[in-house]
């Protein structure tokens, strides 16, 4: 008997030890956690539970017999982040570079599967230099497998990635196909062919983080939601992150104790609005302080600028937040803004998160870089979102709210719960001066801006969409907590069901 534990005991330490200590060191040397590290920070402390620490890879071609080191470049296992269950797999880069196997990738798809089976989320640490060249097309399959779980999967529990070394060719659409990915500078980059067969193909020089770096995708291109600055930063950025999330789309959000009264008032919220239509303000302000203590976890805040999303909590339960910034070209829909926001309305409403939506927009962002690169499509996937939503439905229009914009933030004929208004709100066709020019076309100057003040008392205010019942209430802007609080207490026992269908066919 004890020949065995010493055997075992001398198994694990071998899969410990992943490729070896000079392979631990040149991880270390580059700024880099190993895949175990990783999974200490991400977990609490001592609630890992490992699965096939001895599994090894199955292939003989190139003299890969010889090469056999237990694990196969990926940890996976199971383990706790604030006391919730999460199954983790974390790739291995001291071992054969973190490549794909086919072992490797039923490693992957086993602990998929039980995450599937009990519900709950699933976080993968990528950190691989792509599919294992020896086994050929056995690593192919072993992609396609975990693909087919990351499909499965979505809308059914929580899947995040975390990119934390390189992620070429194939292998980035498994996080792609996750609801959110997280990325390290400097360390990380995603691309489907890499700098070299760029230069080959196209005769363009860049670099990996020029192609496909943490900032070139938290910024330009909008595939990674945040890019941290090391890797102990973003696991602890993903244990926040997770704490927001319920287990599964059967599983309510964690409900966390809140010392910040429901009906607070915030008397600055009243002077937010600035005098002038054309001066704008920043909706931070509004959001955080009408979430508990101020606390709102951003989603893409270097992209798409001119739409805030991101979650936060009132009264201990986890909102969605979706919010026009005023701040950034006026706060206009544009084509990022309306990608960003749509799928992170579909995510909530997957998750059976409430949406809070503040509105202050002045329409869809005009010309032809906008009409040729697809914004009619692209609008209409934010409007598709909102319109199938189920969950609770809470809207608040401090400012403008102007054309198809109007209809598209979560109005009330989009199955908008509760619709309120400042009374600073103006709900309206387009802005007085282009109505007014369209109206009374040939005017002179003098008679413009006469008829123009007419349109603003008429229409600059909110009170004719109240007097046809599109907006439920005009609040005072220091009471919106308080009624947000009221209304998510309201539909706590919500239920809305769409019409049966396969699937819906979004204006992809």
């Amino acid at each position: 008997m004890s020949a065995n534990i010493a055997e075992l005991e001398r198994r694990r330490a071998a899969a410990r030890l992943g490729g070896g200590q000079a392979r631990i060191d040149a991880q270390h040397a580059k700024g880099k956690l190993t895949a175990r590290e990783r999974i200490d920070v991400l977990l609490d402390d001592g609630s890992f539970e490992g699965y096939d620490m001895f599994v090894e890879h199955n292939c003989t071609d190139f003299g890969m017999a010889e090469k056999t080191i237990p694990g196969d470049g990926v940890v996976t296992g199971s383990g706790t982040i604030n006391g919730r269950l999460v199954f983790v797999f974390s790739q291995d880069f001291t071992v054969f570079g973190g490549s794909l196997s086919e072992r490797h990738a039923q490693k992957i798809c086993k602990i998929m599967d039980m995450a599937m089976k009990v519900g709950a989320p699933v976080i993968g640490l990528n950190d691989s230099g792509g599919a294992r060249i020896q086994e050929g097309v056995a690593s192919l399959a072993g992609y396609a497998e975990v693909f087919q779980r990351n499909v499965l999967a979505s809308g059914v529990v929580p899947q995040l990635s975390l990119i934390m070394g390189p992620c070429a060719g194939g292998a980035v659409y498994s996080p792609a196909m996750t609801d959110f990915i997280f990325m390290v500078k400097d360390s990380s980059y995603m691309f489907v062919t890499g700098p070299e067969v760029v230069r080959t193909v196209t005769n363009e020089i860049v670099t990996q983080e020029e192609l496909g770096g943490a900032v070139t995708h938290t910024t330009r291109t909008g595939v990674a939601d945040l890019a941290l600055d090391n890797d102990v930063e973003a696991l602890l950025a993903a244990r926040e992150f997770i704490s927001f999330l319920p287990a599964s789309n059967r599983a309510d959000a964690p409900e966390l104790p809140c010392d910040d009264p429901w009906d607070r008032a915030e008397p600055s919220l009243d002077t937010l609005i600035p005098a002038s239509a054309n001066q704008p303000y920043d909706m931070h302000e509004l959001v955080r302080k009408v979430l508990d203590e101020g606390d709102f976890f951003e989603i893409q805040p270097a992209h798409g600028g001119n739409i805030l999303c991101g979650f936060g909590r009132v009264e201990g339960r986890t909102v969605g937040v979706v919010a026009n910034q005023p701040m950034v070209l006026a706060g206009v829909l544009d084509i990022n803004a309306s990608r960003k926001a749509a799928r992170f309305v579909r995510f909530c409403d997957a998750f059976g998160i409430p949406i809070l939506t503040f509105v202050d927009v002045p329409g869809f962002l005009p010309g032809t870089a906008q009409e040729h690169g697809g914004i009619i499509k692209h609008g209409a996937k934010l409007l598709f979102a909102y319109a199938e939503a189920t969950v609770p439905k809470i809207t608040v229009i401090t400012r403008k709210a102007y054309g198809g914009a109007y209809d598209v933030m979560a109005s009330k004929h989009l199955r908008g719960d509760f619709n309120y208004a400042w009374p600073t709100a103006e709900i309206a066709v387009m802005g007085a001066k282009g109505a007014v020019e369209i109206i009374f076309r040939g005017l002179s100057p003098e008679a413009i801006a006469e008829k123009t003040r007419e349109y603003e008392d008429r229409f600059a205010n909110p009170f004719i969409a109240a007097q046809r019942g599109y907006i439920d209430e005009v609040i005072m802007p220091h009471a919106t907590r308080r009624r947000i609080a009221l209304g998510l207490r309201m539909l706590r026992g919500k239920a809305l069901e769409n019409p049966w269908k396969k699937h819906d066919n979004l204006p992809l």
